[in-house]
């Protein structure tokens, strides 16, 4: 087992404490709480070659220190790291978002510093998206973690694909289905990053299991991608009614948030999340 370690220059606001304590809260995926206040650790599959990878990050003045440990391909996980935690995005503009939109400046007062942490790639999103299907997040939960292995990884794409599940409905194909998709490269992350986020949710939609849902998750927390519209998050929906007025709609307001939608969406549902406990209870 090598080591590896990346230091990204952050360009724009970050706090890695507010971040630890989105992700923290962030099920499925959520950190374990607690532990040692000025670094997030994980452990989590590389995309490619799905070796095991634990990661451990720092934050430095205008800098975040990613030191990746493992047997696989350690470069592409250090960007991996990067990309999950959106440390690979230039947030120099974000600010100008809350210039434009006074609901905004009050979600960067209430989180400051946050950069939305995904899941730790598009393959875990679509797993997540089948297995909480028509189920509450509790209980889609408890499924998911009775996949974890010893290891504290999800199964690999290869594992995933053998396995003889006992789930309720139609899990266990579509599961199956998001396994072949991940082998054959459709839920690549940096793939899907790489093209317009309607193209992508176009792309994953052709996932059997996959949904209008489930691909948005998939691009915009599982690929990380920072400027996407959620067209199917009915709280979103109900947070903006929340707080801009009856009758403002997503459509209305999403506009003044470019190049940030996925990160200004994000944010409302986290602030919405913090005074409903309507997921976490």
């Amino acid at each position: 087992m090598t080591s590896h370690e990346l230091t990204v220059d952050v360009l724009g606001p970050w706090s890695l404490t507010t971040s630890k304590r989105f992700w923290e809260g962030f099920a499925p995926a959520e950190l374990p709480s607690g532990g040692d206040a000025e670094e997030m650790r994980t452990v989590f599959l590389v995309e490619g070659d799905w070796s095991r990878a634990e990661a451990r990050v720092t934050q430095e003045t205008g800098k975040a220190r990613i030191v990746v440990t493992g047997d696989g391909d350690l470069d592409r996980a250090a960007a991996q790291v990067a990309r999950f935690l959106s440390l690979d995005v230039d947030a120099r503009g974000w600010p100008e978002v809350a210039d434009r939109d006074p609901v905004i400046a009050d979600a960067q007062r209430g989180l400051p510093g946050l950069r939305p942490c995904g899941f730790h790639s598009p393959y875990e999103a679509a797993a997540w998206a089948v297995l909480s299907q028509r189920l509450r997040i509790s209980q889609a939960a408890r499924l998911r973690d009775g996949l974890i292995g010893a290891d504290g990884t999800f199964p690999a794409p290869g594992v995933l694909r053998g396995l003889d599940l006992d789930l309720p409905g139609r899990k266990t194909e579509y599961l199956h289905a998001v396994a072949d998709a991940a082998l054959e490269g459709l839920l690549d992350g940096d793939r899907l990053r790489e093209v317009d986020p309607d193209e992508a949710v176009r792309t994953v939609r052709g996932v059997k299991g996959l949904g209008p849902f489930a691909a948005e998750l998939v691009v915009l927390r599982g690929a990380n991608a920072p400027d996407a519209v959620p067209r199917h998050e009915r709280r979103l929906d109900d947070e903006i009614t929340h707080r801009y007025g009856a009758g403002r709609t997503l459509a209305d307001v999403s506009e003044a948030w470019r190049p940030f939608r996925t990160w200004a969406a994000v944010h409302l549902r986290a602030l919405r999340e913090e005074r409903t406990h309507e997921i976490g209870g």
